[in-house]
């Protein structure tokens, strides 16, 4: 199983400068290059200082220059807010700038306060019919004179321009959750990547029992890859571990308050929530977190890496985002590279 980094820039508070917050998002993955990670992904959001990420190419393709080995990934672009021929030129130009080494990650989205923005009217359903009539058609464009009649873009005989370096193309990765999704991933030869968010491990069996369905469905089509997205933090000792199941408890009910998109928003920062607010969600409280989420030692998280393992999972990716400081961040991930990796390598 390889491993790979997850993350965003995030801002809590007005105070924080956001230069700072961009220094800290390029120590960290200069970290994870260094220390043999697979892969950095980075995501597009628009308007929330909760995840900072107008265009993630902008990211990549600055990382493809401070690092050597990791891949560069989106993880995600949002399908509605793309049309399939500036999707496919400005991927090919990053993957060529790079030197071949974009993952291109595609997903619906899932905040309704970014389609409100984006594409008044968008709704989860229509979101994901957009990212089906798009993966095909990014897929075509790159292989040239490909015209396209679908239901929400028309357009005549097109070639991207560039193409990407990487034939026949960059990888291509899905968010998936629902069988459906699963089913559309692996039919168009699209890797999947599956998160169970706040759920415990019976939600990571059930993600891929879902894709091992989608895969037994397409016989014909060479089996893809999967990933596994999940909040992770190797402590140092007990209390640092239950410090770090209380500030992703936090993360979450943050989390939880943008997705409902009902309260407040001020320069991009959400309305402050209080104790009492984190309270009612005992779903997210830090005990949960602790059984939920890859929270605990190195010894702790190595075991349950193991079970993922087992299932069949080809990547781990380290969600980090999580109200964090940067020193606390910094140290987990140097934990999570010098005493969890290790027990993966080959020759372990």
């Amino acid at each position: 199983m390889k491993f790979s980094l997850f993350i965003h820039l995030e801002r809590i508070s007005a105070d924080e400068s956001q230069q700072k917050l961009y220094d800290e998002f390029l120590q960290l993955c200069e970290i994870a290059d260094k220390g043999g990670m697979h892969a950095i992904w980075t995501g597009e959001h628009h308007g929330m200082n909760f995840t900072i990420a107008p265009n993630p190419f902008i990211n990549l393709v600055d990382l493809a220059r401070r690092t050597e080995n990791v891949r560069l990934g989106t993880g995600t672009v949002i399908a509605p807010f793309w049309h399939p021929i500036k999707l496919a030129g400005e991927a090919a130009m990053a993957d060529i700038i790079m030197d071949g080494r974009l993952e291109l990650g595609i997903a619906r989205g899932a905040y309704s306060f970014e389609y409100e923005r984006m594409m008044p009217g968008l709704d989860a359903w229509e979101a994901g019919q957009r990212m089906r009539e798009l993966v095909p058609a990014v897929k075509k464009l790159w292989e040239g004179d490909y015209t396209h009649e679908g239901e929400y873009w028309q357009f005549p005989k097109t070639t991207s321009a560039p193409q990407p370096m990487q034939q026949p193309h960059p990888p291509i990765w899905v968010a998936a959750r629902d069988p459906n999704s699963h089913d559309f991933a692996v039919a168009n030869g699209c890797n999947v990547q599956v998160t169970p968010l706040w759920n415990g491990d019976d939600e990571v069996e059930s993600l891929m029992e879902r894709f091992n369905d989608a895969c037994e469905k397409s016989p014909s089509v060479p089996r893809p890859k999967i990933m596994l997205l999940r909040h992770t933090y190797v402590g140092g000792d007990d209390a640092d571990v239950q410090q770090g199941a209380e500030e992703i408890n936090r993360f979450y009910n943050y989390f939880g308050a943008w997705f409902k998109n009902e309260r407040p928003i001020t320069q991009g920062l959400i309305e402050p929530l209080s104790d009492e607010d984190i309270a009612k969600h005992p779903f997210y409280s830090a005990e949960q977190m602790r059984t939920n989420n890859v929270i605990g030692t190195s010894e702790k998280v190595i075991e349950r890496l193991k079970h993922y393992e087992d299932l069949g999972y080809d990547e781990y990716s380290f969600w980090i985002d999580s109200g964090m400081s940067f020193e606390r961040k910094k140290a987990s991930l140097e934990r999570f590279i010098n005493d969890v990796m290790p027990a993966f390598q080959k020759d372990a």
